[in-house]
């Protein structure tokens, strides 16, 4: 290809993996579902776009890459205090009996509907075990499932990767007609990968440790060095064993997220940025290598793989491994219920399918297009009927607003409980432990660890947050955990006013919402209340009592809009105010 071709080729896969994920949240679906169509599309009506005239030999390499700063980015989400009792029970028998379960069914009824010999079925077979944190994430994001079923399915997506990685390139090796070994050594082969995998997610982990403690890092210089030292272990193991670099990235992000002593600074947005584009460039390539000849004749038998794999492969792996569980019924079912492949195993089916085509080993050349077939498939399945399947089994989160309440003073108790008694799922934290004891004895849900600390990692305590309300007695941390929070929670961040315009160090001179009036910051409403004022609830009818103030309106539907000094809320019929009463006479 020439230079201009090149250029224009590349160009094209960035523009239609950005416009891809635009027109997916424009329509408020997983952007899978448009990413996967639109690369099959472009590389159909186009050579622009095919990865492997644009890279050549180096397309397999940047993609092992690309998967591993994905997954290390999945692992800073994975906090093992999660994976305890029940969890992880279940989580440990989906990674080695669902693998087993999984790998025995696909290869069967993939051999017998793609007509496959034994040695490809095999390989199509351990290809589709895995599933991922890229296709899994996404969709749990539009579900919203319980907090046990999102652990479980976030745990075994992001674990189950790395494992199906090595998996798949110590199976393609005993396929290949050249070096066929017996099951021993195969074992052997396994461990090894793994265990350089996990030495090098310790050499990983050592280098971020030692340069978070002895360097200065900021925001940008942290999120730099992440990035480049994952890349460099991860390039590292796999030029010694094939996919072994997945290991390392995965256990790179584990220690990061749960080794105390990490000064790491929070991940920038660019980091974030960078990993959604990365897996939109991903699928964009990928499904552009597939061709409409090469699926004319595996397109109806991998259907038929798919029904086994989603009717009957997945359930059962759902109910061996939550066997004897505390798990619910519709917890069970949920699990049973999403089960997406995604990008590793496009892009092992895309690297092991070519070597066996150009070996001559009889049916290789169906393992991509059956594998895209089955990712197209299970993506779209599960991304349309996994919010009606969620709601029919009762896993789903309330609609309700889910609040965060910062500060243990009297008054803000009886906020929680306020809001709690509207149904809300009102979480609270304080830093005293004498607040902390108050807030448990008022019957209300208190976040557990430091909230600095839970913002630095994705899924931890701030999951699930649909507002975060500042209300502590220190103007100055109120105006802070505005500013470090930014980004950690899905929903608006409100604090209280400073007293005056000389009270506190930053709080005065520093942005963001601001809560209630002029008049009422967070002393003149502890002064209120200690005074006798006290937090009302009342059906909206008209206009606020004389002497009453204003506080909150909380819609029908459990949405809550506070009052701002930037705007004025009004309530409807219908609504109930959360009011500041008077002083009593």
């Amino acid at each position: 290809m020439t230079t201009e071709q090149i250029f224009l080729g590349l160009g094209l896969i960035v523009l239609l993996a950005v416009c891809s994920q635009l027109l997916a949240a424009a329509l408020r679906i997983p952007a899978l579902i448009v990413l996967l169509p639109v690369g099959f599309t472009a590389g159909a009506l186009t050579g622009d776009v095919d990865p492997n005239k644009l890279l050549g030999s180096a397309f397999s390499p940047l993609v092992s890459l690309a998967v591993a700063l994905i997954l290390y980015d999945a692992g800073l989400g994975l906090e093992l205090r999660e994976l305890r009792g029940h969890t992880r029970r279940i989580v440990i028998r989906l990674i080695w009996l669902g693998v087993l379960i999984t790998w025995a069914f696909a290869g069967l009824f993939g051999g017998l509907f793609l007509e496959l010999s034994t040695r490809v079925a095999v390989m199509l077979g351990v290809i589709l075990v895995v599933s991922g944190p890229t296709v899994v994430g996404p969709l749990l994001d539009f579900v919203r499932p319980v907090d046990r079923v999102q652990s479980v399915l976030i745990w075994e997506g992001s674990l189950i990767d790395p494992i199906g990685g090595i998996l798949g390139a110590l199976v393609f090796h005993a396929v290949d007609t050249d070096s066929q070994r017996d099951l021993p050594v195969q074992l052997v082969q396994f461990l090894a990968s793994a265990g350089l995998g996990l030495a090098g997610g310790v050499v990983g982990a050592g280098v971020l440790w030692l340069a978070s403690r002895t360097l200065r890092l900021g925001e940008v210089l942290g999120t730099t060095v992440q990035l480049a030292v994952v890349v460099a272990v991860a390039a590292g193991c796999d030029a010694l064993r094939d996919d072994s670099g997945l290991i390392a990235a995965i256990a790179m992000g584990l220690a990061v997220a749960n080794i105390p002593g990490f000064a790491l600074p929070p991940r920038r947005p660019f980091f974030e940025t960078l990993v959604s584009l990365t897996l939109g460039l991903l699928f964009i390539s990928i499904s552009a290598t597939i061709t409409p000849e090469s699926l004319r004749h595996v397109a109806l038998p991998t259907l038929g793989l798919v029904a086994v794999l989603v009717l009957v492969t997945r359930p059962l792996v759902a109910a061996v491994t939550t066997w004897r569980t505390d798990l619910a019924r519709g917890e069970r079912g949920m699990i049973g219920w999403m089960a997406p492949r995604g990008i590793v195993a496009a892009a092992t089916a895309a690297t092991f399918s070519t070597t066996l085509v150009a070996r001559g080993i009889g049916g290789a050349q169906k393992i991509l297009p059956a594998t895209f077939m089955v990712i197209v498939a299970t993506v779209v399945l599960y991304g349309l009927t996994a919010v009606p399947v969620a709601r029919m089994l009762h896993v789903v989160r309330p609609a309700h607003s889910r609040p965060l309440l910062v500060g243990g003073e009297p008054w803000v108790i009886d906020l929680g409980r306020a809001l709690s008694s509207l149904g809300m799922e009102v979480l609270m934290w304080a830093g005293q432990d004498q607040q902390r004891e108050q807030i448990t004895q008022a019957g209300l849900e208190l976040a557990r660890g430091k909230l600095l600390a839970a913002a630095t990692a994705r899924r931890a305590e701030l999951s699930g947050i649909t507002m975060m309300l500042l209300l502590t007695a220190d103007d100055d941390f109120n105006t802070l955990c505005s500013v470090v929070l930014d980004r950690a929670i899905d929903g608006p961040i409100y604090r209280l006013g400073p007293a005056g315009p000389e009270h506190g160090a930053v709080a005065p001179h520093t942005g963001g919402e601001v809560l209630f009036d002029q008049e009422l910051t967070g002393v003149a409403i502890d002064r209120r209340y200690q005074a006798g004022a006290r937090i009302q609830l009342r059906t909206a009818d008209g206009a606020v009592p004389d002497r009453h103030d204003l506080l909150f309106v909380v819609r029908p539907d459990g949405r809550i809009d506070p009052v701002t000094r930037k705007a004025a809320v009004t309530a409807d019929p219908g609504d109930t105010v959360v009011l500041l009463g008077p002083v009593p006479q």
